[in-house]
């Protein structure tokens, strides 16, 4: 069950694997606006749920990943 529109246009992240189908995490930047959530999906399954994140808890994560705050993870 997907719990955003069908409308909604979805972005591959600049950090997904190169190749199709590996690794591939889609958001969808105009639900940002409108629903004042960040929508993230895995793209293999796009049919599935959609996780929903505050702006400020995105943005968070985003950093963290930029800085390789999860290297020992």
């Amino acid at each position: 069950m997907n719990t955003t529109s069908a409308a909604t246009a979805w972005v591959k992240s600049t950090y997904s694997g190169p190749d199709d189908g590996s690794n591939c995490v889609e958001w969808s930047p105009a639900s940002v606006a409108t629903a004042g959530a960040v929508p993230v999906r895995d793209s293999k399954n796009p049919d599935g749920p959609a996780l929903r994140f505050g702006p400020g808890v995105w943005a968070a994560f985003v950093s963290a990943v930029r800085r390789d705050g999860f290297s020992g993870v």
